[in-house]
């Protein structure tokens, strides 16, 4: 049997299946990640730290979380994305399950900020850019959408059941819970992931054999490297790159870690706090996959210079929005951040891989790494700004004037213009 015809004579096509895989890894994996934010308070309670302190530990783990991007799209070529995944997976895990032993901030910092940051990087969008670059041809824009979403909303969306493990047991129940789930995705990515259409007979979902182009086997690190080399020789990747910077500023680094201390603040209680934020990932779902169909069929710029500058309004506005309880105004902010969240991953992304083809894994995983570093700083700065000034408005009117600046920078980004794929 031809390959073509094995194709068809298949129900589910295989790819759909590495997409599932790999959309419950990004959530499993996104779980940990969101759980700075609603045990703040217990551990500043238990241990006396500030919100400086315990935002260092989240910086780290967003930085680590985008400068590993790069390094693992390359040895997803070298190795495979099944090794990667797995790997990953089991680091989140003993990062997230060692957190109830320690004693120190420092100890915070390793397990929190550089095991969980190196595991989660290692499935960061860079993994959202080799499944959709190896297993799909047509609906790119739309698959891409909908596991950037798994991976943004899987955090957002454990926080009220972190929250309230962490209320009636204790925060450590609540880090083991954490654990446990991205451990149960083992099994799953073992089961379903397969590294190329090749693999099981097939051509790539919409393509044709010649799509399924075969990985690189050596020179995992100084494909990263070069690719980077490659990036920075134009003016796309800085673009997008800056944009970036400001996305994962105003969202992984402003709101996630930052809104519920905000919100209790002004006196509303932590768990209402955390559900708002979960509902923030749940409108992501829609949001982000609405974002990677409007990609497949609207100038990516465009999309860009709109979903920016309306999450600028948006911060604006939210210091007045704060009160003890939630008010309609705040749940209309709740559903617009949620539709905003990262609706700007699938624009970036088709982006990326008109500017720079065959090598738009590795590049991306760069430019995504710009998200993190932005998030990582901001997570920091916004802690600074609480201890310092006793309130976060000042970084709530920042954000919003920098995603204003995202917006207009994204409209010159060069388009259609594809250099060669980075080789070893």
């Amino acid at each position: 049997m031809s390959v073509i015809s094995a194709h068809r004579s298949r129900r589910v096509h295989p790819a759909w299946w590495v997409a599932a895989a790999t959309f419950l890894a990004l959530v499993g994996a996104a779980g940990f990640r969101a759980v700075p934010g609603v045990l703040l308070d217990p551990l500043q309670a238990e241990f006396g730290w500030s919100t400086a302190t315990v935002s260092l530990a989240t910086a780290v783990n967003m930085a680590l979380y985008g400068l590993t991007a790069p390094f693992a799209a390359a040895l997803m070529e070298r190795f495979g994305i099944r090794p990667v995944i797995t790997s990953a997976l089991l680091v989140v895990s003993a990062g997230s399950g060692l957190t109830v032993f320690m004693t120190a901030s420092w100890q915070l910092v390793l397990c929190w900020g550089v095991l969980v940051g190196l595991g989660t990087g290692s499935m960061a969008l860079a993994l959202v850019a080799t499944v959709t670059g190896r297993w799909f041809v047509a609906r790119r824009g739309l698959v891409s959408g909908v596991l950037t979403a798994s991976g943004a909303a899987g955090g957002l969306v454990f926080l009220p059941l972190v929250a309230h493990v962490a209320q009636d047991q204790g925060w450590r129940a609540a880090s083991l819970w954490v654990a446990s789930a991205a451990l149960a995705v083992v099994p799953v990515v073992l089961v379903f992931v397969r590294e190329r259409p090749a693999d099981v007979g097939v051509a790539p979902y919409g393509g044709t054999p010649e799509d399924d182009v075969p990985p690189v086997r050596t020179g995992a690190a100084r494909t990263a490297l070069r690719g980077l080399a490659t990036g920075v020789r134009t003016r796309a990747f800085w673009y997008l790159a800056v944009g970036m910077v400001i996305c994962g500023a105003t969202t992984m680094g402003l709101i996630q870690p930052h809104f519920v201390p905000a919100a209790h603040d002004h006196g509303m209680p932590v768990t209402a706090a955390a559900g708002l934020l979960a509902l923030v990932g749940i409108f992501d779902l829609a949001g982000t996959v609405a974002s990677g169909w409007l990609t497949d069929r609207v100038d990516p710029r465009l999309l860009l210079l709109a979903y920016y500058v309306l999450r600028g309004w948006a911060l604006l506005a939210l210091p007045v929005l704060f009160g003890p309880s939630v008010e309609p105004p705040m749940l209309a902010f709740i559903v617009f951040y949620g539709l905003d969240w990262v609706a700007t991953i699938p624009p970036t992304l088709a982006l990326c891989r008109e500017a720079f083809g065959a090598a738009a894994p590795v590049l991306f995983g760069w430019v995504f790494a710009g998200h993190q570093v932005g998030a990582a700083l901001m997570a920091l700065i916004a802690g600074v700004v609480r201890d310092e000034l006793g309130s976060y408005d000042l970084a709530w009117y920042a954000g919003g004037a920098v995603c204003v600046l995202a917006g207009v920078i994204s409209l010159f980004v060069p388009r259609r213009r594809v250099v060669a794929p980075v080789a070893p």
